[in-house]
């Protein structure tokens, strides 16, 4: 038995980690896996003598996702200047999309040469135009939702796509009918519907982001345990290297002051080392030859040279980072409950929809009620906030635990490096 943990790209709401994690757990030599929608990465222990990496990451392929190879680290996916630039582009084209078609509604000064009794011809065409540029700023959404309908995983994107392109095709029903001469349908376009949904979901993408970045940020701290650079001895001389560049038997040098580069023993020197970022003891440790010593420890007031043993993915710290990540991926009782409900909930939105939309046929509503009915169930519907609430609280509260401890400790340092200056004087 073996455990591999995978990065994975694509997913964008609670049903697709659901989903992803259903089909995985299906195949033949998957023993268990638990995908974690917040760190977008899977975890999934497997018969080595059955499958291997390759032949999962063809697994996550056919659920309709994208394996980035063998999680490393917590990557922050900070908001770029021209996304950004582009959020800001559309709201103000939302604001305008709006006002053009809902302007009149409420009595506001209306654009004459835009006017929807005056002017149908230059009011539908303009709706159209900014509505498909909603749709190319939205592509992403309706594929996946396509894509996730095709490998019967249906998620929130598939609501969305489904709503959006109903909208879409009803208003360009209504636009076609209106140059046959049916000058009153003009009123029944829902162009702007569609533009806005698509808008909202990319607003709650962005925030989304935002706090999950936030989240990450915490936990990533943990690596801000050790140091960027270490100096090592090579043939007597000391030489500045990075972490990459020391490998298992170098001689490395701490002075006081330093921080520890990583795990090793002490090969000549005294020291004391604060180690309570690992054992929780508040006064520094005395080291001397002989003794193993921790990276991230904080050397007091001595001069050590340690011989590397553990670098790289074998240190402590990262193996520290390894059980947090692996943590957040284990999934609590009612972590398990809400994924349950929302694999549910997207098949169930969508016969309720259709449902919905044949009782007010049934009943004699217009068909224009029955379409608006249909959309409203799908969009409205959003499983997100019951499968991305509970492991997004049990993520953050990891991360923040993470967070103070490293604040504590440099409090306790700042207050005894304080003691230690004062003490000399």
């Amino acid at each position: 038995m073996k455990k591999i943990i995978l990065s994975i790209d694509g997913m964008t709401c609670s049903a697709c980690s659901n989903g992803l994690e259903k089909y995985l757990n299906k195949q033949n030599g998957i023993i268990n896996s638990s995908v974690n929608l917040v760190m977008a990465n899977a975890t999934i222990m497997y018969d080595e003598k059955i499958l291997n990496q390759e032949k999962i990451e063809e697994f996550v392929k056919e659920a309709g996702f994208k394996s980035l190879g063998e999680f490393k680290e917590i990557k922050l996916e900070k908001k770029s200047k021209t996304e950004k630039i582009k959020f800001i582009i559309f709201t103000v084209l939302a604001v305008i999309l709006m006002y053009i078609s809902m302007g009149h509604m409420l009595n506001l000064p209306t654009i004459p040469f835009l006017d929807p009794h005056t002017n149908s011809t230059n009011y539908m065409i303009s709706l159209l135009i900014l509505t498909i540029c909603f749709i190319i700023y939205g592509y992403d959404i309706l594929k996946n939702g396509y894509k996730n309908l095709i490998h019967k995983t249906p998620n929130m994107d598939t609501l969305v796509s489904i709503g959006v392109l109903a909208s879409l095709l009803y208003s360009l029903y209504n636009m076609y009918m209106v140059f046959r001469g049916n000058h009153d349908l003009v009123m029944n376009l829902y162009f702007e519907s569609a533009s806005i949904v698509i808008y909202f979901i990319k607003l709650g993408r962005y925030i989304d982001g935002i706090s999950k970045d936030k989240t990450k940020e915490a936990i990533q701290k943990l690596v801000e345990i050790t140091p960027n650079t270490a100096v090592v001895k090579i043939d007597g001389v000391e030489k500045t290297v990075t972490l990459d560049e020391i490998h298992k038997g170098d001689i490395v040098v701490s002075k006081a002051g330093e921080k520890i580069a990583v795990d090793g023993e002490i090969l000549s020197g005294k020291a004391h080392l604060d180690e309570a970022f690992i054992t929780g003891e508040s006064k520094p440790v005395a080291k001397e030859k002989g003794d193993k010593v921790i990276a991230g420890s904080l050397n007091y007031d001595g001069y050590v040279e340690y011989k590397a043993e553990k670098i790289g993915k074998e240190s402590t710290v990262s193996e520290i980072v390894r059980l947090v990540v692996e943590a957040s991926n284990t999934k609590a009782p009612i972590a398990k409950i809400a994924d349950k409900v929302s694999g549910y909930f997207v098949p169930a939105v969508i016969i309720i929809a259709i449902l919905s939309f044949l009782a007010y046929l049934i009943m004699g509503a217009e068909f224009e009620s029955a379409i608006s009915t249909f959309i409203t169930v799908l969009v409205v519907a959003c499983p997100c906030s019951l499968g991305l609430a509970t492991p997004l609280a049990i993520v953050i509260s990891e991360g923040l635990c993470a967070s103070k401890r490293n604040i504590n400790k440099e409090k306790r340092n700042i207050r005894k490096c304080t003691k230690s200056r004062y003490n000399s004087i």
